[in-house]
C-alpha cells in the first residue's frame, strides 16, 4: 500500500501518517493547522478560499475567521514562512490563501519506518507563532548543561527573551524524557505558597495546599520529566523550594527555570542571557552586512510581520542600527518598536525612543533597575497605541489568565471599544506583542504577559476604572461556573475540566476582589457556590473551605433574604465532601451533612436529603460504626422509596448501601442478595449525577462488595474475575474515585486473601500510582497496607512491618477505620510470623473488641482463628483455649456462611489435633469442610488444606 507524499524545500508531508519532517526531524503542527497544509498543497499554485478551508478544517462547526488566521500563522512559524526571503504561504486579501512555493508529489510505501513523531506522556509546551532569532548558542547551551546539571536557571531583565530560549531547548529535549515536558506559568500567582499548586495543575495532580509539595516529590521519584517555570521572581523562595524537593527526590526529572534573579538552589546552573547581538558602534554597513545581528533580524522579521512585509535598505540600515542599539538589544522592546512600523517609519520611530526613553540615556544603562527598563519601554508602546487600544489593553488587565474573544467582549466593551472592532483590537495588541496567543485545537485564547498586565491594571486604576470592570470581570465567572455547576453533572470529566479548570485563577481574583471592602458579598456568595463543582473536582480542599466559610459567615450576616436556606445548604455540602477522602479531614464534616439534612428536610429538597444521607452513611461506615450505617441506609431507602423526584436508580443505591452494610455486619447471605438484586436492574444514568451526587460509579461500587461476598463464601476464583472485570470497568470510566475505592477495597484484599500475590502486586501498584496523582490518602495509607503485606508474605518480615504498621497507626488515629480490622488480623499474623506472639494476642483483642462495640462481624471468624494462633504460638503454648478459639471461629463462620474463613480455621484446629495425635477427627472435620468447595483449589488455602489432609490420611492408614 503506498501514500502520497508531498515535498517541497527542505520539507516532506505525510498525509496519511499525519507527519510533518524537516529532512529527518519530525515536526510539531497542530491538527488544524496540519489540515490547513494538506489543502493548500492539494491546491498548491491556486488560492483557497477562507470560507472553502473553514469548512474543511472545522466540518460541521462554525468557527470564526480568526481562528483560521492564528492556525495559518502557527503554520507559517513552523514552515519558516517568510525568514531569509523564503515564502511558502501567502495570503490574497478578501479570498484566501495560497501555496505559492514549488511542491513535488511521489508514492511512497505507507510501511516505510519513519521516524518517531509521538509527543511524549506530558506536553504542554506552548507552540510559539514566530522563530527563534539569535538564541542558538544559548539553547545549546541550555540543553548541555541540563544533559550535564539537570537544573538550569535561565536569568535576565524582562523582556530580554528568556521564555523563548527555554522553550526552543524544552522542544528539543522533551523527546529524551520518557514522560515528556511540561510548562508552568507562574505568572498568575501571587504567593509564594502557590508555586506546588501550579505544578501540580498542569500534571493533573491535586491536593491540599500543605501536602502538595511532599506529592510532587512523591509523583517525581519514578519520572524522567521536564519542568520548565516560568517566571519565579515574584514567588521565587517558593520556586526555590519546590525546585531543591523535585531535584532530591527525582532523579529523572530536569528543571529549567526562568527568572529575572537566579533561584539560589542547590544545584543550580545560571545561564544569564546577554542583549541580542548589535553591530560594532560606527560601523558602516549595507543591508545584507547588518542582517547577520541578531537584534537586526529580529527588528526586520518582527516589522515583516506587522506590515505583510519589509525589506531592509542600505539607507535605513543606521537608523535601524541605531533603534536597536537605543532598545540595549531587548526582544521585548525591538518588537515593540518594530511593531509600530505599519504606523511610523524607521526615523520617525528613532525620534519617537527619543522622547519616550530619555530615562535610558541618564548614566550607564546597565544599572537601570529592569523593572523600570520595562516600564519605559511599555510607556513608549502604550502613549503610540490608538485611544482604542489603550482602552482595550487596560479593560483586558482585568484578567488573571488567558481568555477568550468572547470573554474580552463581555467584560472590555462600553463607551469607545465599539463590538464590531474587538477582534481587531486584540489582533493589533498580539501584533504588538502586548498579548500572548495560546492556540487550542478549537479556540483561540489570549493571555497579556505578567509585566504587561501589571503595566495595564496601573492605567486602569489611574482612570477610575478598577471598580468597575472588576465587577464585570466577576459577574462573567460566576456565569461561567453556574454554566459548569449546570454541566457538571452530563459531561465528561476530561472535557468539562479542560473547558472550566483554566478559570482557576481569575476564579480566585474575582472572589478576592468579591469579598473585600469595595466588592460586592452577594455576588461573591454566588461565585462562591457556582464554583463548589470546579473545588470539587479537583479535590482543592482550602480553597473550598475558605471560600465556603466566608461565605457562611456573610449569609448568617446579611439582611433575610429568600433564598438563604438553599444557598446554607449549598455551602454546607461543600463544607462536608472533603471528609470523604483525606486523612487530615475536616473534623466538622459529618455535623456539615447534618446540617445539610436538616435544611434539606425544611426545604423539602429530596435531593439534597438524599445526598446528605448517602453522606453520613459513610461516614459512619468509615468509622467502623455499621449499625448506625444500616439505620442510615434504611432512611435513605424509605426516602428514596416515597418521593417522586428522586432518581428511579436511587431505590437501587439504597440496595448497595444496605448490602455492603449487611457484608461488614456478617449477613453475607444477604449482602448478595441485596447487591445482586441492584446490579441485575440498575442502569446508569447517560450523565454523571450518580458520580456528582453519591461520590463514586455505582455499579463498580456495587461489585466491590460483591467481590469480597464471593471469597467469603469460598468462591475465590469468582471473586478473582469479579475483581479484574470491575477494575477494567473502572478504568473504562475514567474516573479516579471509583477506580481507587474498587482497588483499596476489592482488587487488593481480594487477592491477597486469595493468595494471587502477582495480582496483588499489581493492583497495589496502580493504587500508588493513582493515589500519587490525587488527594486519596487515606487509599495512599491502605496501599502501603498492602505493600507490607506482600513483603511479608514474601518473606521480608521487617521491611514488610516498617510500611504496615505506621500506615496502621495513621488510619487508626484519623478515624478511618472501615478497614482496620483486616489490617489489624494482618498485622497479628505477621508479629506471629516475626515470634511476637504476645503482641500479637494484643492486636487480636484490640480488633475484636472493635468487632463488639460497633457490630462489625464479617472478619471475627479470622479474628478468633489468629487468637488461636497466638495462643499456640506462645512460649509456653496453651492447646486448650487455642482450640476453644478455633471451635468458636468455626461457629461464626457456619453460622455466616464463610466458607473460606472456615476452611482456614478447619487447617488451624487440624494441624493442633494432628499434633495431638488425634488423627481420625482432624480428618473427618477437615474433610467435611473441604468437600463443600467446588473452585479455588490453585489458591494457597485448598493446597494448604489439601496437603495436610494427605498427611492426615497417611497417619489414619498407619
Amino acid at each position: 500500500m503506498s501514500e502520497l507524499v508531498f515535498a517541497f524545500g527542505r520539507f516532506e508531508l505525510h498525509p496519511v501518517r499525519r507527519l510533518l519532517l524537516e529532512g529527518d526531524r519530525p515536526l510539531r503542527l497542530g491538527s488544524r493547522a496540519f489540515d490547513i497544509l494538506v489543502a493548500l498543497l492539494e491546491r498548491a499554485g491556486e488560492v483557497v478560499g477562507k470560507d472553502e478551508l473553514i469548512a474543511r478544517v472545522w466540518p460541521g462547526i462554525s468557527v470564526e475567521e480568526a481562528n483560521l488566521r492564528v492556525h495559518v500563522a502557527a503554520l507559517r512559524k513552523v514552515l519558516g514562512n517568510g525568514q531569509g526571503g523564503l515564502k511558502l504561504v501567502t495570503n490574497v486579501p478578501g479570498r484566501g490563501y495560497a501555496f505559492v512555493a514549488e511542491v513535488t508529489r511521489r508514492q511512497a510505501s505507507a510501511a516505510a519506518p519513519l521516524p518517531d513523531a509521538a509527543p511524549g506522556r506530558h506536553h504542554n509546551l506552548p507552540s510559539p507563532l514566530t522563530w527563534v532569532v539569535g538564541r542558538n548558542e544559548d539553547v545549546q547551551t541550555v540543553k548541555a548543561q541540563l544533559e550535564r546539571r539537570r537544573f538550569v536557571t535561565v536569568v535576565g531583565p524582562g523582556g530580554i527573551g528568556k521564555t523563548t530560549v527555554a522553550l526552543a531547548a524544552a522542544e528539543a529535549l522533551a523527546a529524551s524524557y520518557a514522560d515528556g515536558a511540561v510548562f508552568v506559568d507562574l505568572a498568575p500567582l501571587a504567593n509564594p505558597a502557590q508555586v506546588p499548586g501550579a505544578l501540580a495543575a498542569v500534571l493533573g495532580l491535586a491536593g491540599r495546599a500543605d501536602e502538595t509539595t511532599a506529592a510532587l516529590a512523591a509523583y517525581a521519584r519514578s519520572r524522567q520529566l521536564l519542568i520548565v517555570l516560568d517566571g519565579c521572581e515574584h514567588v521565587i523562595q517558593g520556586a526555590a523550594t519546590l525546585a531543591e524537593a523535585l531535584l532530591k527526590c527525582g532523579p529523572g526529572v530536569g528543571l529549567l527555570v526562568t527568572s529575572r534573579e537566579r533561584l539560589r538552589a542547590e544545584g543550580e546552573w545560571v545561564l544569564r542571557l546577554s542583549p541580542l547581538a548589535l553591530p560594532p558602534a560606527e560601523a558602516e554597513l549595507s543591508a545584507a552586512e547588518a542582517m547577520r545581528y541578531p537584534a537586526v533580524q529580529l527588528f526586520v522579521e518582527r516589522a515583516s510581520a506587522s506590515m505583510g512585509g519589509f525589506e531592509l535598505r542600505d539607507a535605513d540600515v543606521p537608523t535601524v542600527v541605531e533603534i536597536c542599539r537605543r532598545l540595549d538589544g531587548i526582544a521585548l522592546a525591538i518588537e515593540l518598536a518594530s511593531g509600530r512600523m505599519d504606523t511610523f517609519g524607521p526615523r520617525e520611530l528613532a525620534t519617537l525612543l527619543d522622547d519616550r526613553f530619555r530615562v535610558l540615556t541618564r548614566g550607564r544603562r546597565t544599572a537601570l533597575p529592569r523593572h523600570q527598563t520595562l516600564r519605559a519601554t511599555l510607556d513608549w508602546s502604550h502613549g503610540v497605541l490608538p485611544e482604542a487600544e489603550q482602552v482595550v489593553l487596560r479593560r483586558l488587565s482585568i484578567f488573571n489568565a488567558g481568555f477568550t474573544l468572547s470573554a474580552a467582549r463581555e467584560v472590555a466593551l462600553s463607551g469607545v471599544v465599539e463590538a464590531s472592532l474587538i477582534e481587531d483590537h486584540l489582533a493589533a495588541l498580539v501584533a504588538k506583542s502586548l498579548l500572548a496567543v495560546e492556540v487550542g485545537d478549537t479556540e483561540v485564547r489570549y493571555r497579556l504577559l505578567d509585566t504587561t498586565r501589571a503595566y495595564a491594571r496601573e492605567k486602569l486604576a489611574a482612570s477610575n476604572e478598577l471598580g468597575e470592570f472588576a465587577r464585570r470581570h466577576a459577574e462573567h465567572f460566576r456565569r461561567l461556573f453556574e454554566r459548569a455547576e449546570a454541566e457538571w453533572e452530563k459531561s465528561p470529566t476530561a472535557e468539562w475540566l479542560a473547558v472550566y479548570a483554566r478559570g482557576l485563577d481569575d476564579l480566585r481574583a474575582a472572589l478576592n476582589w468579591a469579598f473585600s471592602s469595595d466588592g460586592d458579598v452577594e455576588l461573591g456568595v454566588a461565585l462562591t457556590i457556582a464554583a463548589v463543582p470546579l473545588w470539587h473536582q479537583l479535590s482543592l480542599v482550602d480553597d473550598c473551605l475558605r471560600w465556603v466559610e466566608r461565605s457562611l459567615v456573610a449569609i448568617d450576616a446579611a439582611p433575610s433574604q429568600e433564598d438563604r436556606r438553599s444557598r446554607r445548604l449549598k455551602l454546607y455540602a461543600a463544607f462536608g465532601w472533603p471528609q470523604m477522602y483525606a486523612t487530615a479531614r475536616v473534623d466538622r464534616g459529618a455535623a456539615s451533612w447534618r446540617t445539610v439534612l436538616r435544611l434539606a428536610e425544611e426545604l423539602g429538597d429530596a435531593d439534597y436529603q438524599l445526598r446528605a444521607l448517602w453522606a453520613l452513611w459513610a461516614d459512619r461506615t468509615n468509622d467502623g460504626e455499621f449499625r448506625e450505617a444500616l439505620s442510615i441506609a434504611g432512611r435513605f431507602q424509605k426516602l428514596a422509596m416515597a418521593t417522586n423526584t428522586a432518581d428511579p436508580a436511587d431505590k437501587l443505591v439504597a440496595e448497595r448501601m444496605t448490602g455492603a452494610t449487611l457484608h461488614f455486619l456478617g449477613d453475607q447471605a444477604g449482602a448478595r442478595e441485596r447487591i445482586e438484586h441492584m446490579l441485575r436492574r440498575y442502569v446508569a444514568p447517560a450523565h454523571r449525577s450518580h458520580l456528582v451526587r453519591f461520590q463514586f460509579d455505582q455499579r463498580v461500587t456495587a461489585r466491590i462488595t460483591l467481590a469480597r461476598v464471593l471469597w467469603l463464601q469460598g468462591f475465590a476464583d469468582q471473586a478473582l474475575r469479579e475483581v479484574e472485570t470491575t477494575i477494567a470497568d473502572a478504568l473504562e470510566l475514567n474516573h479516579t474515585l471509583s477506580l481507587c475505592n474498587a482497588l483499596a477495597q476489592a482488587a487488593c484484599p481480594v487477592a491477597l486473601l486469595a493468595g494471587d500475590l502477582a495480582a496483588a502486586e499489581r493492583f497495589s501498584a496502580m493504587l500508588r500510582r493513582h493515589t500519587a496523582e490525587q488527594a486519596l490518602d487515606v487509599w495512599r495509607a491502605y496501599g502501603e497496607c498492602f505493600d507490607g503485606e506482600l513483603l511479608v508474605r514474601r518473606g521480608d518480615l521487617q521491611a514488610g512491618l516498617q510500611l504496615f504498621r505506621p500506615a496502621v497507626d495513621e488510619l487508626r488515629r484519623v478515624g478511618f477505620v472501615q478497614h482496620l480490622t483486616a489490617f489489624l488480623a494482618t498485622l497479628a499474623r505477621s508479629l506471629i510470623e516475626g515470634r511476637q506472639a504476645d503482641v500479637a494476642r494484643a492486636v487480636v483483642d484490640e480488633a475484636l473488641e472493635r468487632c463488639e462495640r460497633a457490630g462489625e462481624r464479617w472478619s471475627v471468624a479470622e479474628l478468633l482463628r489468629i487468637r488461636g494462633e497466638t495462643l499456640m504460638a506462645q512460649r509456653v503454648p496453651d492447646a486448650a483455649l487455642a482450640e476453644q478459639a478455633f471451635r468458636e471461629s468455626l461457629r461464626v463462620a457456619r453460622s455466616q456462611g464463610a466458607l473460606s474463613w472456615e476452611l482456614r480455621t478447619a487447617t488451624s484446629l487440624a494441624r493442633l489435633q494432628r499434633g495431638q495425635q488425634r488423627f481420625h477427627e482432624a480428618r473427618d472435620q477437615l474433610a467435611e469442610v473441604y468437600a463443600r468447595f467446588v473452585e479455588g483449589f490453585g489458591t494457597p488455602d485448598l493446597m494448604d488444606a489439601g496437603a495436610l489432609l494427605k498427611k492426615l490420611d497417611g497417619a489414619t492408614d498407619n
